[in-house]
This record gives C-alpha cells, sequence and structure tokens, in this order.
C-alpha cells in the first residue's frame, strides 16, 4: 500500500498525518512516479495552515523527483525508467508514490540527482523567473534579497551575482550572514539588530536599489518600499510573516513612482514549452557548478510535521528535502 502525507484539517503540523491510499493505474496523458525525493517549500505551510484553502481532505506539496513505473494511455514522451521531476500541481507530493499528467514532468538530467531536482525545482524556477522575467537583472544593478540564506533566496543570491549585480542580503542571525556571505552577498544585514533601510540607503550612497525581492511578506513590505531607487520595483513573493496590509497607493508615488508586482510561480509556467524553459535555464547553471543548492536538511517523509515546524521556527536553511 502507497502511503502519503494528508491532512482533514487546517492548522498547524500537528494537522499532517501519514495515512496509506490506494494508488489505481496512471489514467490516460498520466504516469506513475515513485519518488526518491520530496521538496519542502513555505507554501506548504500556507496550504495546510488554511492561508491559501483547499477542499478538505488533501494531499500537500508541489515538487518532487523520482523514477516513472508506469504510463497511461496516449503517453509518448516519458517512458518506464525515466528520472522526473516536477513543480505544479494538483497538491500530493508528500507521498511515495503518485499519479501526475505527464504534462507537467521535465526529464531530469544524468548530472542532477534525485535530491537536487526534489530541492531546486520549485525554489530554483522561481529564482528563475524573479530574476530572468519579473525584473530581469541586468549587470551593474544592486539588488536587494530577504532571506538571503534561505531556500530560493540562497538560489536568488548565486544567480544574481552570475547576471553581474551588486547583492544586499537581509537575514535574521550572524550563522545565517556567513551563509549569505559564503553564497556570494556582497552586502549582509542582519534585520533583527540594524534597520535594514537605512543600511540600504547607506551602501547604495542614498540611490537605493533597483529591485526587492521580499518573500517575508508583512513585516518587511513598507520598508522595502523605502529602499527603492526612483522608478525601482518591489517584488513581493511570498508570506513568511503572514500576508501583506492592505496599503494605500500613494505611497508608490511617495517612495518614487515604484512599482509593485505579486507575481506567482504558475502563471510564469503556464505553457509546457515556458515549463521547459525555465527548467533547462536552470539546469545548465546547476549543472554548469555556478549555481549550486545546497540541501541543509532531510527528514523522513513521514516526519514532514517536524520538517514545518522547523522551517517556520526559521531553523532551517538552503533547501530541505522529505525522502520516502
Amino acid at each position: 500500500m502507497n502511503h502519503a502525507i494528508r491532512f482533514h484539517r487546517t492548522g498547524g503540523p500537528e494537522v499532517l498525518q501519514w495515512e496509506a491510499v490506494a494508488l489505481p493505474a496512471p489514467a490516460a496523458g498520466e504516469v506513475r512516479v515513485r519518488h526518491h525525493a520530496v521538496g519542502l517549500n513555505y507554501i506548504d505551510t500556507y496550504h495546510r495552515s488554511g492561508l491559501y484553502p483547499l477542499a478538505l481532505p488533501s494531499g500537500l506539496g508541489l515538487e518532487a523527483a523520482g523514477v516513472i513505473e508506469a504510463v497511461g494511455e496516449g503517453v509518448a514522451e516519458f517512458a518506464p525508467g525515466d528520472r522526473v521531476a516536477y513543480t505544479s500541481g494538483p497538491l500530493g507530493a508528500y507521498a511515495e508514490a503518485r499519479n501526475i499528467a505527464a504534462a507537467q514532468l521535465v526529464r531530469l538530467p544524468g548530472g542532477i540527482s534525485f535530491e537536487q531536482g526534489a530541492a531546486m525545482m520549485l525554489q530554483g524556477i522561481t529564482a528563475q523567473y524573479l530574476l530572468r522575467s519579473t525584473y530581469p537583472v541586468q549587470s551593474g544593478d544592486t539588488v536587494l534579497i530577504h532571506a538571503a540564506a534561505g531556500g530560493v533566496g540562497s538560489i536568488m543570491v548565486q544567480w544574481a551575482k552570475l547576471l553581474g549585480a551588486t547583492v544586499i542580503g537581509t537575514v535574521g542571525n550572524d550563522d545565517k550572514a556567513a551563509q549569505a556571505r559564503a553564497l556570494g552577498c556582497d552586502h549582509v544585514i542582519v534585520y533583527t539588530r540594524e534597520r535594514f533601510p537605512a543600511r540600504v540607503r547607506e551602501i547604495t550612497g542614498g540611490e537605493g536599489v533597483a529591485v526587492v525581492y521580499d518573500s517575508v511578506g508583512r513585516d518587511t513590505f513598507i520598508d522595502s518600499l523605502s529602499c527603492l531607487r526612483r522608478r525601482g520595483m518591489m517584488v513581493s513573493f511570498g508570506n513568511a510573516t503572514g500576508a501583506v496590509a492592505p496599503f494605500d497607493c500613494a505611497l508608490l508615488a511617495k517612495a518614487g513612482s515604484v512599482y509593485v508586482t505579486r507575481p506567482g510561480l504558475f502563471d510564469y509556467i503556464a505553457s509546457r514549452a515556458e515549463l521547459l524553459m525555465r527548467a533547462g535555464e536552470l539546469f545548465e547553471v546547476v549543472e554548469s557548478g555556478k549555481v549550486k543548492i545546497a540541501i541543509n536538511q532531510r527528514y523522513a517523509l513521514k516526519d514532514a510535521a517536524q520538517a514545518h515546524r522547523d522551517l517556520e521556527a526559521r531553523r532551517t536553511t538552503g533547501s530541505t528535502v522529505l525522502l520516502p
């Protein structure tokens, strides 16, 4: 019998249950993937807590990597034995195996491990679209990346440096500051003891940054606006401290006619061609060694609740995988 993490009510990590679930043969257009590693992402906590409402009961998780065991009718692009990864719904990656539409899969290159694949699909493609599409970083730009030692942040720091940017990163403590510097941050701000807007202005000679990439949400949003240069862009892509409160649009004019966007991954991989393009660029920079995926935590899949506790308590750095 196949096992998966499921939850029947929203709440804290304690609602997650390890359950036996039936797994039928894959339907037309689907494949069955036996997971070798599953990715842990902050969005998983939003689904579990009810911040992003779901029909219950529900599975959990958006990304994993593994081997195809069976294919449904009409699937020609993949065959049993293929190494694959994915990063889109429906929820259900927290499972030993699952059926999923073949159109959502990408083939995992031989030089990338299952753990790397599971750890970097959502976070890595998020980094790719943020840096290459939402605000296309140019050589010479100065950028601010919040949570610079986190899963997405650690990838973005390395990739932004590869693109020729000067990178300012914020972190919560000195250990994470050391990690952010090792990743390539030119300047690191420990926001628990420094006011980051003042430091950003000091670092940039009063000009401000071209773009702020903010996955923190409520606690940093307004201060982040004040870090931008004239006509800079605020990219709010996460809610680690809660959803951003409603705000007066006049603040954008006061901050220098700045722009604000709230992007979501699925609008950047809406077509298969776009998914393959973004994954291909991600795989290229990782296989080159220029961007490294730091898997700093591993948990048994059945211990997903503890992984959520550690993630929400900010006890994790880099990427985390759950192992079936």
